[in-house]
């Protein structure tokens, strides 16, 4: 069976992010592997308009690829009922070779545990207490225990109540240490046999095969007696029978330390260390059993398998990227700090859009991607690309999309309006959604840097918002720590970018951009590529600056 590939574009992510990863996992898919698109953070307004046009699900959030309990090869043990008999519970650890078992009620949920130790401490505890009485041991278990044949009574609602005895005193002598409601063990002496049933006892157990005569017969009917035969001699039937109790008495049922199916490695490791128990039970959500791990176990984790697309930064992809084997990267920016432990593919070419990448790669493979998956594609490649009027966008771009409009049966010009338009509007935005509509972090030389960026043409919700976006944008680059926080608001139709900036290193975007208001902003004409005309800009001044 393929294991399940997660594959993912970025933090924040935008419409090419989200779409590329789909339409690759479908690719995936095509070629008989087990992949699912997933997203790490919420999708923005234009993306949002783009799943819903062509009908396609929004991606499952996920938080983290960092290895959890579900990744360890567990112990899987099928778990036990808690009125079987220790003895039987004993049989099936012999059988398994294993020193614990789960004990869970029908459903499946965790009831408890027993361990060898715990059968071995019963011994124990038979000796200074009356076990089976305590335990309310039910009829069924010494029967299946002692291999004994039920002569007379009912087992339904038979419970060990007194202690147990071996008659082996003359009947004259049999009182006091016979009583009422006890279990006596006995053999073939019909006298003796009366004796007891005459004191009340519950329960005769007749060793070695003993017969019972019709008149002892007749009278423990009469008084309600239990009679039991066994093939055992007394002395192993008195060895045997406190081996009937049900695990539940002797089980340990309070203070478990156990460990759920989504906890984190890193989180458990001081537990076990603390606890040192030989095994530790998993549950899922529910409470169900799911397996046993021990710290043996967390040598043998299986990491998660994930795709990157639309980035390779470490700073905008999945927390825990680095428990995680990356199979692939598919991308279109500039090569980041991602590192890996063996090669892996890598596709990175200078298009306008990822999702141009993955058309391609259907192509080549002498596929067409369904009409949902085309028609998310080509919406990605006109975000990405703006209509084809980014400086990133290129002529492979405008012939994917072109042959990807045809299969979505959408006409580009009228499809490009209708995007745009479910993006345009600032109006009822908080300062936050803005900042966070594509937000990427980049790490260039010594600074954290992270830039936004939303299209806009509505002037007047941007100037109402300005001053907030500005203060918030102070906030985050204070509290994150971030040397420098930039946001632009990308005007489509006027080709060009409102640029807001804020941090103890503003100084830098207005020596990369030649910027001298110092108003916090500026509108740059022909700036509406991140990718290729900010970030360029903002690494050669932070290297004129080191020099």
């Amino acid at each position: 069976m393929n294991e399940l590939i997660y594959i993912t574009g970025h933090k924040n992510p935008d419409t090419d992010s989200i779409c590329s990863a789909i339409a690759y996992a479908e690719l995936k898919r095509r070629h008989a592997m087990d992949a699912l698109p997933v997203r790490i953070g919420d999708i923005n307004r234009e993306t949002e308009f783009v799943l819903k046009y062509f009908g396609v699900d929004v991606p499952e959030y996920k938080e983290t690829v960092r290895t959890q309990v579900s990744d360890l090869n567990m112990d899987i043990i099928n778990p036990v009922s808690e009125d079987i008999s220790i003895k039987s519970a004993w049989s099936i650890m012999q059988k398994n070779n294993i020193k614990v078992l789960p004990v869970a009620d029908i459903n499946g949920k965790l009831l408890g545990i027993i361990t060898l130790s715990d059968i071995t401490s019963s011994y124990l505890d038979a000796l200074e207490n009356n076990i089976l009485s305590a335990s309310s041991t039910p009829l069924r278990n010494i029967t299946d225990t002692l291999n004994a044949r039920l002569i007379c009574g009912n087992e339904d609602g038979f419970r060990a109540a007194g202690k147990v005895v071996i008659a082996a005193m003359i009947p004259e002598d049999m009182e006091p240490f016979v009583e009422k409601g006890d279990i006596v063990i006995i053999g073939n002496r019909k006298d003796s046999q009366l004796k007891a049933i005459s004191i009340g006892v519950s329960c005769l157990i007749l060793t070695c095969g003993g017969q019972i005569d019709k008149e002892v017969l007749d009278y423990a009917q009469e008084t309600g007696c239990i009679v039991l035969e066994t093939c055992y001699d007394t002395f192993t039937t008195a060895r045997l029978i406190n081996q009937s109790i049900p695990v539940s008495y002797i089980m340990t049922r309070k203070q478990l330390v156990l460990f759920n199916i989504h906890d984190y490695i890193d989180n458990i490791k001081e537990k076990m260390l603390k606890t040192r128990y030989r095994s530790y039970p998993v549950v899922d959500d529910e409470g169900r059993i799911r397996g046993f791990i021990s710290r043996y176990h967390l040598i043998s984790q299986r990491r998660k398998k994930i795709i990157l697309v639309d980035h390779n930064e470490k700073a905008q992809t999945i927390d825990g990227i680095e428990q995680a084997d990356i199979l692939e990267i598919i991308d279109h920016h500039r090569i980041g700090d991602i590192q890996t432990s063996y090669p892996i593919y890598f596709k990175n070419d200078a298009v306008g859009s990822t999702s141009t990448l993955i058309a391609n790669m259907y192509f080549e493979n002498g596929l067409n991607p369904s009409k949902k998956i085309a028609g998310i594609l080509c919406a990605a490649i006109i975000s990405d690309t703006m209509k084809f009027k980014s400086p990133t966008s290129t002529y492979a771009d405008e012939l994917a999309a072109q042959k990807l409009a045809k299969i979505a049966d959408i006409n580009i010009e009228e499809f490009s309006t209708a995007l745009f338009k479910a993006s345009a509007s600032l109006e009822g935005m908080s300062p936050q959604t803005i900042l966070d509509y594509d937000f990427k972090d980049f790490i260039l030389n010594k600074y954290k840097i992270g830039v936004g960026q939303i299209n806009s043409s509505d002037s007047e919700a941007f100037r109402k918002v300005k001053d907030s976006l500005l203060k918030h944008m102070k906030t985050v680059q204070e509290n994150k720590g971030y040397s420098l926080i930039l946001l632009m608001v990308t005007d489509i139709i006027n080709e060009g970018s409102e640029i807001l900036y804020a941090g103890d290193n503003a100084g830098l975007v207005e020596k990369a951009f030649n910027i001298k208001n110092g108003e916090s902003s500026a509108f740059l004409g022909g700036v509406v590529s991140r990718k290729k005309q900010v970030i360029p800009m903002l690494s050669r001044a932070i290297q004129r600056e080191m020099l």
